[in-house]
C-alpha cells in the first residue's frame, strides 16, 4: 500500500512551501526541531509572542506568513507522526512537493532523529491520557415537593482531581448522581470490589 500524501497539492500549501523555502536553512534546523519537541504537549503553544517576533525578525518574514509556515511545517510533521512515516518515506513524499533539496534534507535528519521518541509520546498520551490524583464526595438529601409526601431524594457529587502529563495542574470534575443513578453506581462499586478482592 502506497503512504499517504503528507503534503496537500493546495495553493496556500504552495504558498507555504515558497515562504519555507525562503527561510534560512540553519535556522531553520533549529525551528523544525523545536516545533517536533513540543508538538505533544497541547496545553501551550509552540511559540510565545515574543518568540514570534524575534523569529519574524531571524527571518525577516511578516507575522502571518510565520504564521502560514508554522502551521505548514507543524501539518507535514504531524502526518509523519500519525501515519508513522519512515524517514525515507517522508523523503520521498516531500520530493512530490517543491521544497528546496536543502530543506528537505533537514526535514528528513530531524525526524530520523527525533521522530520515533515523538511517535512513543503520542503513543503514550494516548494510552494514558489523563491521571485520577483525588476523589471526593459529598451526599445532599432534597426534600419532596409535596407537603404532603416524606420522601427524600439523595442525590451525590463526585468531585474528582484529574491530572494529564501535558500539565502538572489537577483539574477538578464534578459528576452529579440522582437516587437511581447513585443506587446503580453504588452496586457497580460493591461489584469491583469483589472482583479486587478475588484477586488478593
Amino acid at each position: 500500500m502506497a503512504a499517504p500524501m503528507v503534503i496537500p497539492n493546495t495553493e496556500r500549501v504552495q504558498k507555504a512551501v515558497t515562504l519555507i523555502n525562503a527561510l534560512d536553512t540553519g535556522r531553520f534546523s533549529r525551528l523544525l526541531f523545536r516545533i517536533l519537541q513540543k508538538l505533544h504537549i497541547k496545553t501551550e503553544s509552540t511559540f510565545t509572542e515574543e518568540e514570534e517576533e524575534k523569529l519574524q525578525a531571524a527571518f525577516s518574514i511578516e507575522k502571518q506568513d510565520l504564521h502560514l509556515a508554522l502551521e505548514t511545517i507543524t501539518f507535514i510533521l504531524e502526518q509523519a507522526i500519525y501515519h508513522n512515516l519512515k524517514h525515507t518515506i517522508l523523503q520521498q513524499q516531500l520530493q512530490h512537493s517543491n521544497l528546496n533539496h536543502d530543506k528537505i534534507e533537514v526535514f528528513v535528519t530531524t525526524w530520523a532523529v527525533a521522530g520515533p521518541e515523538i511517535v512513543e509520546k503520542f503513543r503514550q498520551r494516548i494510552l494514558s491520557p489523563h491521571k485520577l490524583e483525588t476523589v471526593g464526595w459529598q451526599l445532599n438529601l432534597q426534600m419532596a415537593q409535596s407537603m404532603q409526601a416524606k420522601q427524600k431524594s439523595p442525590q451525590a457529587v463526585l468531585e474528582l482531581g484529574v491530572s494529564s502529563e501535558d500539565s502538572k495542574n489537577v483539574e477538578k470534575i464534578f459528576v452529579e448522581f440522582n437516587h437511581k443513578e447513585l443506587f446503580e453506581f453504588y452496586n457497580k462499586l460493591e461489584t469491583i470490589q469483589t472482583q479486587l478482592d478475588s484477586l488478593t
